[in-house]
């Protein structure tokens, strides 16, 4: 297992830096900015990560790889990732230009009323209505690192896995097209298309690391535009481990599993695929996300150590403080990588979130297992309506409450809303002691058509939850006391995350003015001489590129 790199090496590599572009502080020396002369783009997703997080982590470490992006580029100090606030439509605004009312993509568990069951072989007749899973339950083989491909000496092993995850879906877990009644692929499930296929159309190589083989989404129609997708599985188990049943389970191996991932970025700077055995070219758009953040962030301890934030809701624990230097050391050594493989003066790298977390102060914690309160309200709905068992058909559930209903009538989106909002109880607070809820945990809570004017949907969108519900300060969904924070809902610590983008003809500054991370797709055509107009939802939403760039 390759080696993390200190933060001396990581200062190194800012030093290095210097030589060729604007300096890593404020009090290097000023000089004209060179002209766009980008030919790549290196996207960054830190998961979890929130723009607090990164401003006191950048004050308390000067010479970090975070600060020296951020002294040398321009930080969005008030980007906001899309709603609802999780993986799939938090990247997928980055890579389209669009939010989930164009994209098509809600969540990554989810459901469509226009699609069949997975598994479906006879569709004459079938009902309407489907879940749709792009989580690692798409996986030939979810217990192994490569999805089951049936690679030998896992995990280190890992680099040799498929950079074609299709390979690995089992596509009998897929939706079905009443159409065409086959099962319809991530990529074909997208309404629109993405930066990798607009750069593979223009002849560009393309790259990205992700979390479970179902990240073939990103390709778009066809799943192809993607040259080198490398997608080890994150919720596998690690070998040589007793005590996790995955890399998210402790933060060590969370972040071993994250090396993997850099490594392959490593590789493809280098000219080479993931593996680092063939040689192909650097990617002019690469990337990957990182999972140590998140992790650190939701487990309750980790290491015999606290995970989350300490008790004044700012300084983060012993966990999360060492994920966050281990995320600056791994960009550090991207950085040394570029600057070895003399790219560091024609690549745009751009540093953000797919999603922040919540709660941050511990305090607030009120966990609350939504399983009960779901078969409550089936339970009652059954008695007078015998034909629809399971009135809340899927329902996914981390700090806001998502809910695709079987009868879409008005009538039954107030029945939910009504007894979400009647529904009192106890759950646990942040040391497992009895904690009493009220409206079920709810806040705001936006039912049938108020669901889809929410978010910006037209009525009867086949795709678009039936009911969302944020939620009160601190809520979490969960059966157990295992999990601390996670997304999914409207609050800053769930929207607010970091935004950098440094490369050649930037020069650096901080911008308060308030931006979404969907206009991070335009900038990374415009940054490589694209045309932005070429992305679909770009058009549809008129999503302008960041400003100053």
């Amino acid at each position: 297992m390759p080696t993390f790199r200190s933060q001396q090496a990581v200062s190194v590599a800012c030093v290095a830096l210097v030589l060729s572009l604007a300096g890593c502080g404020s009090n290097a020396p000023q000089q004209a900015p060179p002209s766009n002369d980008a030919q790549h783009v290196l996207l960054l997703s830190v998961d979890g990560m929130h723009q607090s997080d990164l401003a006191g982590y950048v004050r308390a470490h000067p010479d970090s790889a975070l600060a020296m992006l951020s002294g040398r580029g321009i930080s969005y100090t008030n980007a906001q990732t899309p709603v609802p606030s999780d993986s799939f439509p938090g990247l997928l605004a980055q890579v389209t230009g669009g939010n989930p009312r164009t994209t098509g993509v809600y969540y990554d568990d989810s459901f469509a009323h226009d699609l069949l069951e997975p598994g479906t072989t006879n569709c004459a007749g079938a009902t309407p209505g489907g879940t749709v899973s792009f989580t690692e339950e798409l996986d030939k083989d979810v217990t192994k690192i490569d999805g089951g491909q049936g690679l030998a000496n896992l995990p280190d092993g890992v680099l040799q896995m498929t950079g074609t995850p299709t390979e690995v879906i089992d596509t009998a877990k897929l939706p079905v097209d009443p159409a065409s009644c086959k099962p319809l692929m991530p990529g074909d499930y997208l309404k629109v298309n993405t930066v990798f296929a607009v750069a593979h159309d223009a002849g560009l190589r393309t790259a990205w690391s992700d979390k479970h083989p179902a990240y073939v989404i990103l390709g778009g129609h066809g799943g192809s535009s993607i040259d080198d997708l490398f997608t080890p599985e994150v919720d596998s188990n690690p070998a040589g481990s007793k005590d996790a049943d995955s890399w998210t389970d402790d933060n060590a191996l969370t972040q071993r599993y994250d090396t993997y991932k850099v490594d392959a970025i490593a590789n493809e700077t280098a000219g080479k695929d993931h593996s680092g055995s063939k040689q192909v070219g650097t990617p002019s758009v690469f990337g990957m996300n990182f999972q140590s953040v998140s992790t650190a962030e939701k487990l309750a301890a980790s290491g015999g150590q606290p995970g989350g934030y300490g008790p004044d809701g700012q300084a983060p624990g012993p966990v999360l403080a060492s994920a966050i230097g281990f995320v600056d050391t791994q960009i550090g050594r991207m950085v040394s990588a570029l600057d070895a493989a003399g790219l560091a003066d024609t690549t745009t790298i751009i540093v953000s979130a797919k999603h922040g977390q919540s709660p941050i102060k511990p305090d607030t914690l009120t966990r609350i297992d939504d399983g009960r309160i779901i078969d409550a309200i089936n339970a009652e709905w059954a008695t007078t309506h015998p034909d629809v068992p399971d009135l809340v058909v899927h329902s996914v559930n981390d700090d806001a409450m998502i809910m695709w209903l079987a009868d879409r009538s008005p009538t039954a989106a107030a029945f939910v809303a009504d007894r979400l909002r009647g529904t009192a109880g106890e759950g646990t607070d942040i040391a497992g002691k009895p904690k009493p809820f009220t409206a079920a945990g709810t806040d705001h809570i936006y039912a049938g058509a108020d669901a889809a004017t929410f978010f910006g949907a037209a009525p009867g969108d086949p795709r678009v939850p039936d009911l969302y519900a944020s939620t009160q300060p601190g809520t979490v969904y969960t059966s157990g006391t295992k999990k601390i924070a996670e997304h999914g809902g409207v609050t800053p610590a769930d929207r607010n995350v970091p935004l950098i983008v440094a490369g050649p003809g930037i020069n650096s500054r901080q911008d308060p003015s308030p931006v979404e991370t969907a206009q991070i797709a335009p900038t990374i055509l415009s940054r490589l001489h694209l045309d932005p107009q070429k992305l679909q939802a770009v058009v549809v939403e008129h999503t302008a590129t960041l400003p100053g760039l």
